[in-house]
């Protein structure tokens, strides 16, 4: 799987979390008192939500992704035997103002540029994406900011996908969706998106259906791949 050529895109729809904003941002930030273990907490923590985000929708007991990363940070901190309530929520209010990767603003202006619709389609609350946003100052970039919480269930579901369509007033083939979570990347192909996966860990391919049609390292390459 390598880069690609699409043509015909009107609208590019990006995952958020791992996508637009590091992840790891959050525990690196309080590196001055998790020392050398921010990392591996960072990984458990962002492993945790997700699981918890798949286990809530298959037994329908949705809450929040704010609720869901409190429980996968609570997880965390047990798993490394740190008892230390100011360190947690330091933590959650550092989620608030998570960091973008550096070459994300000016992917999206290129995009912009070419007259391509922008959108976020994410696990997140509302308020947790206007604030990574805003933190980031992409706001006035963005067409449209979409949370699950429109139908109260976890990506992947097929009805979180379909909220782009609706909102964006597109087709699937004139959708990009882009996300650097393998798991994301294929399932929004198996929902009938274009995708390229932003593959910015070297993962290998996921065994499930269907398999994006490109693949890149950074967002600076998606601009290259739409042919207006």
């Amino acid at each position: 799987m390598g880069g690609c050529t699409m043509k015909g895109i009107k609208a590019c729809v990006f995952d958020a979390y791992g996508t637009l904003f590091d992840v790891n941002s959050v525990a690196r930030a309080a590196r001055d008192v998790l020392g050398n273990n921010w990392l591996p907490l960072s990984e458990l923590w962002r492993m945790k939500q997700l699981q918890y985000t798949w286990l809530r929708s298959l037994i329908g007991k949705h809450a929040d992704f704010w609720q869901v990363t409190e429980d996968a940070l609570d997880f965390a901190m047990s798993s490394f035997a740190i008892n230390d309530v100011s360190l947690r929520n330091r933590l959650m209010n550092l989620y608030l103002g998570i960091s973008a990767y550096p070459e994300v603003t000016d992917t999206l202006i290129r995009l912009k540029t070419k007259g391509i619709k922008l959108a976020i389609l994410s696990n997140g609350t509302p308020q947790m994406l206007a604030s990574a946003v805003n933190n980031s100052r992409l706001a006035q970039l963005f067409d449209a900011i979409l949370s699950v919480e429109e139908v109260g269930i976890f990506k992947p579901h097929p009805s979180v996908y379909q909220l782009a369509m609706d909102r964006l007033s597109v087709t699937q083939e004139e959708v990009c969706f882009i996300s650097s979570n393998g798991w994301d990347a294929f399932s929004a192909k198996a929902f009938g998106f274009r995708v390229i996966w932003c593959n910015r860990l070297s993962q290998v391919k996921e065994r499930i259906p269907e398999a994006p049609d490109g693949e890149i390292r950074d967002l600076s390459a998606l601009p290259d791949c739409l042919v207006c």
